[in-house]
């Protein structure tokens, strides 16, 4: 730095750029970021905040993850009128870079201070933090669902179509199935809308034009395949064949890019997996063989498809020991890790995991194969518990208490560890 600069800024005469600063830290060998606390209230908190110098700043203590430096700048800003756009606009930059905690700060506050409007950008802070907070937690993700919920009509179309389908995903995960059909139905509707516009003659699409996700019709597809779950889980199999036979044939799509063949291709081979699923859990035995065939040669159905197989065994009593002993090698890694490299999200993959020990532990239970089933059904209890999964943690205490008489000791201690976790969350 210039030495004029340096002494301008030593004896107080002009106040530092966070660059400047940042260069003078490591100058003193100290690490970036040291002086944000100290540099907030002594060259920040003016009568009238500079955002060409508070921009630079919060973006580097979002990169250092100093969200307590974020959150102190935001209050002095949004007493100020006229900073809720730009503070807006460096959110959607530190959402599109990652840093989503940064960003969270930002978009609650720019909430907070359009909170009695409707305004569009409300509503995109709402889908940002909906987004953000998806994680692990089942609890965090449903309340984060509820908030989201009401503000999702307010995005514009093609907004809409993303952020119900998330809704209906993560309620999916929660196996609350009227809520799932709630957003699924109105996924559809907007996207059969959406997509009768894109084909009218006059409708020119400008490069420049914001696009989809994805190709309309896959959401279109994607509201029947989340319909036909929530039948399926209903036991509504006459209902769930109808939603499984709307995605199936998709004819109809004109289109031949490479983007929609492939679509096409995938919605056509979930509609042959689900209908043999439909068929299995109707209690036709008969169609197993083709089923297992069918998914062998598919590495991402083959945990979706043994969760099924083992829920029809477990209620129509079916000897399935020699498919498990085909997937032997899968089951294993699926119960060592549950880290699967898949098409599905992992979120997707941990709940049907869970779903998928806790039958198998049942299956082994009942055979009397105690040392397999008390292993998976642990194994269940205790992801259960990571992710704030109640009703999971509490069905596997159930299955746990009915079969105890057959648990070894060190088995039993494992459990009861368990079981203190449970009581110290809820404290």
């Amino acid at each position: 730095m210039n030495p004029g600069t340096v002494s301008s800024l030593i004896n107080g005469n002009r106040k530092f750029s966070v660059y400047q600063l940042d260069r003078l830290t490591e100058a003193m060998r100290h690490p970036i970021g040291y002086y944000y606390e100290r540099y907030i209230p002594e060259y920040l908190a003016d009568a009238s905040p500079n955002w060409r110098r508070m921009s630079p700043f919060l973006e580097n203590c979002a990169k250092l993850n100093k969200l307590d430096c974020i959150q102190q700048v935001v209050n002095m800003l949004l007493d100020k009128l006229g900073y809720a756009t730009p503070l807006f606009e460096l959110a959607e930059k530190l959402f599109e870079d990652g840093l989503y905690e940064a960003a969270a700060i930002l978009y609650e506050n720019v909430a907070l201070s359009e909170n009695k409007q409707h305004s569009e950008r409300l509503a995109i802070c709402q889908y940002r933090l909906f987004q953000s907070r998806q994680g692990d937690d089942q609890e965090k993700n449903y309340e984060a669902a509820v908030q989201f919920g009401t503000y999702v009509e307010r995005l514009d179309e093609l907004d809409q179509l993303d952020g119900l389908k998330a809704l209906a995903n993560t309620y999916r995960a929660l196996h609350k199935w009227d809520k799932v059909e709630l957003f699924a139905k109105a996924l559809g509707e907007k996207a059969e809308i959406q997509y009768k516009l894109s084909k009218r003659q006059h409708r020119v699409k400008k490069e420049d034009s914001k696009q989809p996700s994805f190709p309309l019709f896959a959401y279109w597809a994607f509201s029947h395949l989340l319909r036909g779950q929530a039948c399926d889980e209903r036991g509504d199999y006459e209902q769930a064949l109808y939603h499984i036979k709307k995605y199936a044939n998709l004819s109809w799509v004109t289109d031949t890019d490479e983007e929609t063949s492939r679509w096409k291709n995938k919605y056509e081979e979930w509609a042959v997996v689900n209908m043999y699923a439909i068929k299995l859990l109707s209690g036709e035995r008969n169609v197993l063989p083709d089923y297992v065939a069918y998914i062998s040669s598919r590495k991402d159905e083959v945990l979706p498809a043994l969760d099924i197989i083992l829920e029809a065994a477990n209620r129509y009593h079916f000897d399935v020991d020699d498919i498990l002993k085909q997937f032997e090698a899968d089951i294993s890694s699926y119960l060592g890790q549950q880290k699967v490299e898949s098409f599905y999200t992992q979120r997707f993959i941990t709940e049907r995991f869970i779903h998928f020990s806790r039958k198998l532990a049942l299956y082994y239970l009942r055979k009397s194969m105690f040392s397999d089933g008390f292993r998976s059904l642990l194994i269940c209890m205790e992801i259960s518990i990571a992710i704030n999964n109640r009703i999971q943690a509490m069905r596997c205490m159930r299955l746990f208490v009915s079969f105890q008489e057959h648990a070894p000791s060190n088995t039993r201690a494992f459990y009861r560890k368990l079981v203190n976790a449970v009581g110290e969350d809820e404290e």
